[in-house]
Formats: C-alpha cells, sequence, structure tokens
C-alpha cells in the first residue's frame, strides 16, 4: 500500500488557517501598498492556487481510465458489473431526492425569504445549460480524445468500461495484457501522493485567493439563507449519511467521518468534485477499504451525478427566491422541483458554482425572476466549497455501501 504523507490532515488545516490569517490581513488592514496586495493575489494566491488545482486535474482522467480498465479487465463475471451500476446510479438519485427534499421542507418552515430585500445588480450575463438530450449523448462521444482533453467524465467512463471489457475478453490472446494497465494504475496512485504532499501549500493559496478578494462580509447579505443552507448541508452530510451507511452496512459512522476528513478538505478549498477525484479514489481504496473494481466506477459517476450539496442549494435557492418575489409554490410544485433537481444534477458539471447553471433551468420551469439569481451568486463562493464537501462524503458513503452489498469491502482497513 502506497503511504500518505505523515501529518497531513494537520498541514492541511495549519495551511487553510494561515489562508484565512493572511488574507485578512490584506484586504482588512489599509497599511499594505497597493502594489504589494495585487503581487501578493496574483503571484502567490492566483498562480499558487491554479497550479495546485491544475495539478490535481492533469490525474484525473489517466486515473480514471487506468483504474477503472484495470478493474473491469480484472473481473470474473460481468454480472457483478450490472450490479455495481444500478447499485450505485440508484443509490447517487436517491440521496439527491432526499437532499432536495430536505431543502424545501427546511426552506418552507423557517421561510428564509420573507420581508428579505437586497440592492444586489443581477449577473451580467446568466449562465447557460444543455437539455436532458444533450446530456445523455454526451455520455457516448463521438472524439474520446476531444471527451478527454474536456474532463467529461460520463464520456470518459463509458469508455473505460468499454475497453475494459474487451480487453477482459481479449486477456488471454494479448498475454495477460491486463496487468500493464494494473501498473499504471499504481503509478498514477504514487503521482497522487506525490501532488497531495504539496496540498498544505495549495489549500493556503486557495483560501488567501478568496479571502483577499471578498473578505468574510459575505454572509451579511442573505444571512437566513446561508444560515439555512450551512445547516441543511451539515445535516445532510451527517445525518443522511450516518443513516444510510448504518442501515445498509452497520459501519462504525466515526471510523468513516475520521477516515473522509482530508478528502472533505480538499473538496472544500477546491470547490470542484472532478479536482478531488485522485484523492476521494485514494482514501476510498486505502483508508475506508473498498475494492478498486467499485472505487473506479462509483468515485468517477459520483463526481458528475451526486450534487447532493448541489441540489441541497437549488431548493433552499428556489425556496428563497419564490418567497421573496411574493410566490407561494404549490406542492405539486415542490414535487416538480425535487424531480427537476434530481435529473438535472445528472448534467451538472463538477466544478465551481456549475449548480447556478441548473438553477437557471429550475427558476424558469416555475417562472421565477432569473435576476435574483445576482444574490444567490453573491454569497455562493463559500457556500459552493461546503456543498462541494458534502458531495465528495456522498460519493465515498455510496462507494462503501456498494461495495459491502457486493462483498469487496474490507472491513479490516476501514477499521483499521
Amino acid at each position: 500500500m502506497i503511504e500518505t504523507p505523515k501529518n497531513l490532515t494537520r498541514n492541511i488545516l495549519l495551511g487553510m488557517f494561515l489562508g484565512f490569517l493572511v488574507g485578512s490581513l490584506f484586504f482588512y488592514l489599509n497599511i499594505f501598498p497597493e502594489s504589494l496586495i495585487t503581487f501578493i493575489k496574483v503571484y502567490v494566491f492566483n498562480l499558487g492556487s491554479a497550479i495546485f488545482v491544475n495539478l490535481l486535474k492533469l490525474l484525473i482522467v489517466p486515473l480514471v481510465f487506468f483504474s477503472l480498465v484495470s478493474g473491469i479487465s480484472s473481473l470474473t463475471s460481468m454480472t457483478s458489473l450490472g450490479n455495481i451500476s444500478f447499485k450505485t446510479i440508484a443509490l447517487y438519485l436517491s440521496t439527491t431526492a432526499v437532499a432536495v427534499s430536505l431543502s424545501l421542507i427546511v426552506g418552507s418552515i423557517f421561510k428564509p425569504g420573507a420581508g428579505y430585500s437586497s440592492n444586489i445588480a443581477p449577473p451580467e450575463k446568466l449562465p447557460e445549460g444543455q437539455g436532458i438530450y444533450e446530456t445523455i449523448l454526451d455520455v457516448f462521444p463521438s472524439n474520446i480524445i476531444e471527451a478527454m482533453a474536456q474532463n467529461q467524465m460520463l464520456a470518459v467512463v463509458f469508455f473505460s468500461i468499454l475497453f475494459g471489457l474487451a480487453l477482459n475478453k481479449t486477456n488471454h490472446l494479448t498475454g495477460n495484457f491486463s496487468e500493464a494497465f494494473e501498473k499504471l494504475n499504481t503509478v498514477f496512485m504514487q503521482l497522487v501522493i506525490m501532488i497531495i504532499s504539496f496540498a498544505p501549500i495549495g489549500v493556503f493559496c486557495l483560501i488567501g485567493k478568496f479571502v483577499i478578494t471578498d473578505g468574510l462580509d459575505i454572509f451579511q447579505e442573505a444571512f437566513k439563507y446561508v444560515i439555512l443552507l450551512i445547516s441543511v448541508l451539515i445535516i445532510h452530510a451527517f445525518v443522511t449519511y450516518s443513516l444510510i451507511l448504518k442501515i445498509f452496512t452497520n459501519l462504525n459512522i466515526w471510523t468513516f467521518f475520521k477516515k473522509m476528513k482530508e478528502v472533505a478538505i480538499f473538496a472544500f478549498s477546491t470547490s470542484s468534485s472532478a479536482a478531488t477525484i485522485p484523492v476521494t479514489l485514494k482514501a476510498v481504496q486505502d483508508d475506508l477499504g473498498v475494492n478498486k473494481n467499485v472505487a473506479s466506477f462509483v468515485i468517477p459517476v459520483g463526481a458528475t451525478i451526486n450534487m447532493d450539496g448541489t441540489a441541497i442549494m437549488q431548493g433552499m435557492a428556489t425556496i428563497f427566491i419564490a418567497q421573496m418575489s411574493g410566490i407561494d409554490l404549490t406542492l405539486i410544485q415542490y414535487v416538480q422541483v425535487v424531480i427537476l433537481a434530481v435529473v438535472t444534477s445528472i448534467g451538472t458539471a463538477a466544478v465551481p458554482s456549475a449548480g447556478t447553471i441548473t438553477l437557471v433551468i429550475i427558476l424558469q420551469q416555475f417562472g421565477l425572476p432569473l435576476e435574483a439569481i445576482g444574490i444567490i451568486l453573491a454569497v455562493d463562493r463559500i457556500l459552493d466549497m461546503l456543498r462541494t464537501s458534502v458531495n465528495v462524503t456522498g460519493d465515498a458513503a455510496i462507494a462503501c455501501i456498494v461495495a459491502d452489498s457486493e462483498d469487496l469491502l474490507d472491513k479490516d482497513i476501514f477499521n483499521k
């Protein structure tokens, strides 16, 4: 097993604290020359965070490809792959439905948009999403190189499965060529560790970049919306996932969350489920004991379609905007919000603030004012970081459940 650098969690948390501290000093104290602030912002925080995220993204496609191909090519039964696929997608969509329902219930009770007024200007240009037709079509790429270059994870997963199946059927003709993919997968896991070693510096730059630009005052706007959204995110992460883990696996909940803290911090700092894939894959396999065949399928798919945190935001934002506009949504419309959030989560890109795109679709469906998205965007940066942490925690929880159901979870590793 490839070893993770020692004291990594402590060092990452230290990097996060220093990022908040240094960023706040430059943002709030008017004692630094503008040229120094610009230099620190551009050449330390912006450049450092961009390099770190690019290094993480560099590994996504090859790691997913080699991991998934080596896993599928070593399967002795193709029925197992079908079972894993069905359980994974069913569980992801179910937890997303629970997430948005929880958000709508809390929003209906506490009414974050009641009596709210704001002068925040609408965004100059609203983001555009793609329809279900395009989303489905993207799963079947006409050019796999282009799909890989654009990090289209569903397309990469689909091609990897096809390649793995073909390799499985021809392994006896190619001199066990699948062993080469196993070795390449090991190499890329080592690359993950090498990049993780720089995580404290990367997290320092990512947090500093956010604070030196926006400060810590964003919660002054739409305060009730922000507090309610954070509350629902915490409830879903620690209650919903704990319940499904206990019901389906009876695993130790404390152990699960303790081993997921580094991944959650990574996700928080990058705001991207996709950029966190290498870290999530390693933690799920090496720390939680999930078999590679399961992890290499569940995690990349989860980074694309498991958007529980985003669904919570969409539900709360819809309630918030409807209430501040004086529009009462009916029970049928609530059900429609749940369905739309689940469906659109499949096509949401695993990149920062991508949930805003699908929020446009939901608001248009119910005739709610699109200009109100300006309010959501004003407070969305830190909330997006929290949502991503919830998403990757859900990816790991589902991986454990699917692996346990297939008797592919090493509980000795999990409990270690």
